[in-house]
């Protein structure tokens, strides 16, 4: 099918952060219609295209292009002479024994055997992926399955449940919180890291569901879910962890969570998985070029204090980030004070220790050589919503060491370390307006830049919830179709208290997002600690962008 082209004239340019862009368009149709012209002739510059329901997330380099420059490049574009293309067809056995299966049939004023009938009859296409790794959002179907997604939410979903909201129908690959109407549920994994590519479901894919119970025969379109492939295809994308050196690393206590993160997954957006990696990214970068390391390598983030590690033969460590007591403890009994930020040799059988932070919370430690870890899509990063990439560290675990015989010298540090808060401690984080800024009254937009917002306890690495003596209302209540969210996005959710995004947010959301981390203070974030507060500085005012 193709698109008119008026596309242009219906689209808006809606700034993000300095490094990113959304595109809002009329419906669905004109957004795949922008997608595929985008994929066909991609812009210098652009890192990731996250499409959803009516919008399309530009994440570019701000070195190489800007958001006026993309915004031209798009408005000379033909559009509306995309012709969408049917891929590959799935079929899904589904169970249809859900929860809300009754309510939505009453809900649509059907029985529920015409509900499976009306679900199950016709072809559904494959949009755009997000929410959660393989979750897959699929249009099409019959025009009548048009419900909208519970009140409150689930706090567990199973995975395999086959569920509709809005317009749109999905099977939730995991275990996670979700708010759409269950009405079955699956046993074809939709997320699988053995299957190359992991996520079933590709944009562009047609899928049927099947009533598997009218229809037992089936089951055996499991065929559909990648099983001819050849044995060498299992784990493609993973590079072994395999050691040349005699030298590792012990772990002797994790702390309260240390895990392994390097710069990135990016590229991954069209399976639904974020970028995730270190939330210091500065930190690890000076941790290994203290070393002579690729600056790139994995390195341990650790929260807190509490990490432990022995040295198995002679190792060079670095430990960045947040500051506090380093102590070495010699294998005689004897301990001293090491330097963070600095290159420090260990002997086989010395324990390096990381206490409390006095100033920042996340630790990084790099090794001279680099830690050998699996890799996951390219990756070693831990992305602890997605549950991707190695596992938290945990006493007992031996982590392999790189040979470091091309590294170059050890260095002496650069430059000094960044300030970092301590809690209590106001930290002003800049920020640009957007997207939907203009979804909140004046007051609110006014009172998000005004008051200080306080770092709560249920803060992780995929984002901080903060708190402040008064809440942000909506100009614009109505319900907000997915969209990107990028790294450093303020969303706003119904409780009117906002959420700040880390580099393990989903990659789709549906709340509105007032504003979003500058780049130059996302290290920044990633070092505030609970009970600190944040006042965000306003760089400048709300405005769609302009060629």
């Amino acid at each position: 099918m193709s698109v008119a082209a008026s596309t242009t004239r219906s689209m808006r340019f809606l700034p993000v952060s300095d490094q990113s862009l959304l595109v809002e368009l009329q419906d669905l149709a004109h957004t795949l219609d922008l997608l595929s012209a985008l994929q066909a002739q991609v812009p210098a510059g652009v890192r990731e295209l996250v499409p959803a329901a009516r919008t399309i997330l530009i994440e570019f380099d701000r070195w190489q292009t800007s958001a006026a420059a993309l915004r031209r490049h798009i408005d000379a574009l033909q559009l509306g002479q995309q012709d969408l293309v049917a891929g590959q067809r799935v079929e899904i056995p589904v169970h249809y024994d859900g929860e809300d299966l009754t309510e939505v049939a009453q809900l649509l004023g059907i029985d529920v055997p015409e509900l499976i009938r009306r679900h199950s009859g016709e072809d559904y296409s494959v949009a755009f992926c997000g929410f959660a790794p393989g979750f897959a959002y699929l249009t099409g179907g019959d025009a009548s399955l048009q419900v909208p997604r519970r009140s409150t939410p689930r706090t567990k979903v199973p995975a395999g449940s086959v569920a509709i909201a809005g317009t749109f129908s999905a099977v939730y690959p995991n275990d996670t919180p979700g708010g759409w109407q269950l009405l079955g549920r699956t046993d074809v994994p939709m997320w699988d890291l053995q299957r190359d590519p992991p996520a079933l479901l590709q944009p562009g894919m047609r899928v049927r569901f099947v009533d598997a119970a009218a229809q037992k025969e089936i089951a055996g379109a499991r065929s559909a879910n990648n099983a001819d492939k050849c044995p060498s295809e299992i784990g493609a994308g993973k590079a072994p962890a395999t050691s040349k050196t005699n030298v590792a690393m012990q772990v002797r206590a994790a702390g309260l969570q240390t895990l392994v993160q390097d710069a990135g997954r990016a590229g991954q957006a069209g399976q639904g998985v974020s970028a995730a990696g270190a939330l210091d990214q500065g930190a690890m970068r000076r941790a290994n070029r203290l070393l002579g390391n690729d600056a790139r390598l994995p390195v341990l983030e650790s929260v807190a204090g509490g990490l432990q590690l022995q040295s198995v033969g002679a190792t060079v460590v670095a430990v960045t980030g947040a500051t506090g007591p380093l102590t070495v403890k010699t294998s005689d009994g004897s301990a001293w004070q090491a330097a963070r930020n600095a290159a420090i040799a260990l002997n086989d059988g010395d324990l390096i220790q990381l206490g409390e932070p006095e100033t920042g919370l996340r630790s990084y430690v790099a090794v001279r050589g680099g830690w050998l870890v699996e890799q996951v899509l390219g990756s070693a990063s831990t992305d602890t919503l997605a549950r991707i990439g190695p596992p938290a560290l945990v006493p007992g675990m031996q982590l392999a060491i790189g040979d470091a015989q091309h590294n170059g010298a050890v260095q002496a540090p650069d430059m000094a370390p960044p300030v970092l808060p301590r809690g209590g401690d106001t930290v002003v984080l800049d920020v640009v307006m957007g997207p939907r800024t203009d979804w909140f009254t004046s007051e609110s937009v006014a009172r998000f830049a005004a008051q200080r917002w306080q770092v709560t306890p249920q803060s992780n690495r995929v984002g901080l919830r903060l708190a402040g003596d008064e809440a942000l209302a909506r100009s614009i209540t109505q319900e907000l179709p997915s969209e990107g969210t990028a790294l450093g996005a303020i969303q706003v959710p119904a409780s009117g208290q906002p959420v700040l995004f880390l580099a393990d947010h989903p990659l789709t959301g549906g709340y509105p997002v007032i504003a979003c981390v500058a780049s130059h203070h996302l290290d920044l974030a990633g070092q505030v600690p609970v009970g600190a507060w944040l006042q965000f500085n306003v760089l400048q005012p709300f405005a769609d962008i302009q060629g």
